[in-house]
């Protein structure tokens, strides 16, 4: 009877005790809820603050607030793309890249592979072409590519083609568009290239016969509409670079950053610091991928008998006025500061407000000059004009109804091909044909942006990109 007597006045404490424990976790719980609450307030305060979205989050992260953004400048970038060809290592890529994390521009200049960089071309060797500059140091090809354009780069990346072909697996795979049909093989380096033309999703394998792909085994290439040899093969990785930097960055792939920062680790080489890739990486994941510009470092090739081997000699002149426009320009705010495209043909396309507005006004700020264009083109003047087409919109109805359209008004279309996607139609003037004709074939099509070429390797008078605002 004591024992129970005991349990008895027990049961109460007991109870006592729980409760208050109960309260007590009650407190914490509500403490924690209200530190989480502030927490994810104050992240998403600081997020608004530094601008909003991934960008704004990942600044966040890393510590940035909204006056640091206002401090980055413009950055470039020697990109070298490392390979191994006959025992050696070769930088088989190189190439420029720009980026203004405030306005949000970027580019590519593309430097081809075989540049002369020795003192005479007349007896010049292997060593004189600068992709084997790589082999006496990355520092060694920053200084030389500083002199040929006359800019001051600071850093580099030296990435091993095998970065970019696993990185492909890494994000399963890249949707892309073949532009040729393509055959080689070479027992010697064990390289077997096997690819159809058309929209296809590449895996690592695929991509690497893409990216090493120059040639058939009978010699034959890309079109010289598209560019021939060299010129070609840049133009395609410039392309498939583009798109594999808009795939990378889709949100499906989040899950899958530290396999992507492990492939950094491993196969890249640069001089750029943790702090300063930290800087600028949350905003370029909002760069405009569609509109970054794509050169190639003007010249023409040189070999036998003029030379014992193939290079490629830059045109000086050229040279400098491209990178007057490319560049300086912009730094200055001059006249590029409008969007740019990337056409199919590797020119670059200022196709921003200030040319299309161009188009929409006249001096005295009256209505459209292209509302008047049609009654001032005559057929007799556009047959003169010859016009490649660019299908950028992924439907061959539009490019046939692009094609009937322009051929009704009396235009000649001297060639069509396919482009990459693109969400903008683009009108390219390649060889300063009258602003007339840019306006009657802007209202012909309904669209477009119009803007101007630097260079012009397609023998025609005017590109046209169709892009998927073409109704």
């Amino acid at each position: 009877m004591a024992i129970k007597e005991d349990y008895r006045r027990e049961e109460p404490r007991r109870e006592k005790k729980v409760k208050r424990k109960s309260k007590r976790l009650r407190k914490v719980l509500v403490l924690l809820i209200l530190i989480l609450v502030m927490l994810i307030g104050f992240i998403v305060y600081r997020t608004n603050k530094n601008g909003g979205g991934m960008q704004g989050f990942l600044s966040t992260l890393v510590g940035h607030t909204e006056e640091t953004l206002e401090n980055l400048d413009p950055i470039q970038i020697l990109l070298m793309g490392v390979s191994t060809d006959n025992g050696g290592k070769l930088t088989d890529t190189i190439i420029i890249g720009t980026y203004d994390p405030k306005t949000q521009k970027s580019s590519l200049l593309s430097i081809p592979r075989d540049t002369f960089v020795g003192k005479n071309i007349k007896s010049g060797g292997g060593m004189d072409k600068i992709n084997a500059l790589y082999q006496k140091s990355p520092e060694t090809t920053l200084k030389k590519v500083n002199e040929i354009t006359g800019l001051d780069i600071k850093y580099y990346m030296v990435i091993d083609n095998q970065a970019l072909i696993k990185l492909v697996d890494v994000i399963g795979g890249v949707d892309f568009y073949v532009p040729k049909d393509m055959h080689y093989t070479d027992k010697s380096q064990d390289l077997y290239i096997d690819l159809k033309e058309g929209q296809q999703i590449l895996d690592g394998a695929k991509a690497e016969q893409l990216l090493r792909y120059r040639h058939d085994n009978d010699g034959s290439s890309y079109t010289s509409e598209y560019g021939d040899n060299d010129i070609g093969r840049m133009k395609t990785q410039r392309n498939f670079m583009i798109e594999t930097a808009r795939q990378t960055v889709k949100a499906k792939n989040i899950f899958k950053v530290k396999d992507i920062v492990d492939l950094l680790y491993e196969y890249v080489e640069t001089n750029l610091s943790i702090s300063t890739i930290k800087d600028y990486v949350p905003y370029a994941v909002n760069v405009d991928i569609e509109a970054i510009k794509s050169e190639v470092l003007p010249g023409a090739p040189i070999g036998p008998p003029d030379a014992p081997l193939w290079f490629y000699q830059v045109n000086k002149k050229s040279a400098a006025e491209l990178i007057e426009t490319l560049y300086n320009s912009e730094e200055n705010g001059g006249e590029n500061d409008g969007e740019g495209t990337v056409a199919n043909n590797g020119t670059t396309n200022s196709s921003g407000d200030t040319n299309s507005s161009s188009s929409n006004s006249n001096s005295n700020g009256n209505s459209s000059s292209s509302s008047s264009s049609s009654s001032n083109v005559s057929k007799t003047e556009a047959a003169k004009i010859k016009i490649e087409i660019l299908n950028g919109s992924g439907s061959e109805k539009t490019l046939s109804k692009v094609k009937k359209e322009l051929t009704e008004k009396g235009y000649k279309i001297a060639k069509t091909n396919k482009t990459t996607n693109t969400s903008k139609t683009t009108i390219i003037n390649k060889t300063e044909v009258n602003e007339k004709i840019e306006n009657n074939i802007k209202e012909i099509l309904g669209c477009g942006n119009i803007s101007t070429s630097s260079v012009s390797s397609s023998n025609v008078d005017i590109t046209i990109i169709i892009g998927k605002d073409y109704k």
